[in-house]
């Protein structure tokens, strides 16, 4: 019995890239070259750094349906996305761009079996493990996305911007302080 199998997966990363699209949205267009520190990516190269990422698990999975690494060529990969990570973009690019390649990434998800995703993949030669799931390689897009979500909001203090997960935290916070306030009864202070 799984319990966490396509659908959920499918799931948890439209969830994660809702909150990177929030704080897309909540950074002004005139922040997004902002650096947090030398030799970091950019608020627009981290943004889209993270749109573009599950096109390797894409390519190796869907369209090329490999079982290992075997023969797979990183350098050309790894070269059209850099030159596509560094290419100007405006913010509503950016949005634009994380939306479709999050739907196309989320779409093949929902269509995977658990067979699928149960199955062994081989790691290039001398890697600890030497095998992975599929499992493991689909959900390391979602893992990778929220490491750079969060350097996106530590970006964001930075600029003095509140992140939208933490506005939410503070809004459920004052929510529940006010309702436990009114179910205790006030005391007395007669006698």
């Amino acid at each position: 019995m799984s319990y966490y199998g396509a659908k959920e997966l499918a799931a948890s990363f439209r969830t994660v890239r809702q909150n990177t699209l929030q704080i897309a949205e909540d950074v002004p267009e005139d922040q997004y070259g902002f650096t947090p520190a030398e030799g970091a990516r950019s608020i627009a190269r981290t943004l889209v750094h993270i749109a573009l990422s599950p096109q390797f698990q894409h390519t190796i999975h869907a369209r090329e349906r490999r079982s290992s690494f075997d023969g797979f060529d990183f350098q050309p990969m790894m070269k059209r996305a850099a030159e596509d990570e560094t290419a100007e973009r405006t913010k509503s690019q950016i949005l634009d761009l994380l939306k479709t390649e999050g739907d196309v990434w989320a779409s093949f998800l929902d269509g995977v079996s658990d067979d699928f995703l149960a199955e062994p993949f081989a790691l290039p030669p001398g890697a600890t493990p030497a095998t992975k799931s599929r499992f493991e390689m689909l959900l390391s897009v979602k893992e990778h996305e929220m490491h750079h979500r969060g350097q996106l909001m530590v970006a964001q203090r930075l600029l003095g911007i509140v992140p939208h997960l933490t506005r939410l935290r503070e809004e459920n916070l004052t929510r529940m302080r006010q309702e436990h306030a009114a179910r205790t009864p006030a005391t007395s202070s007669e006698a």
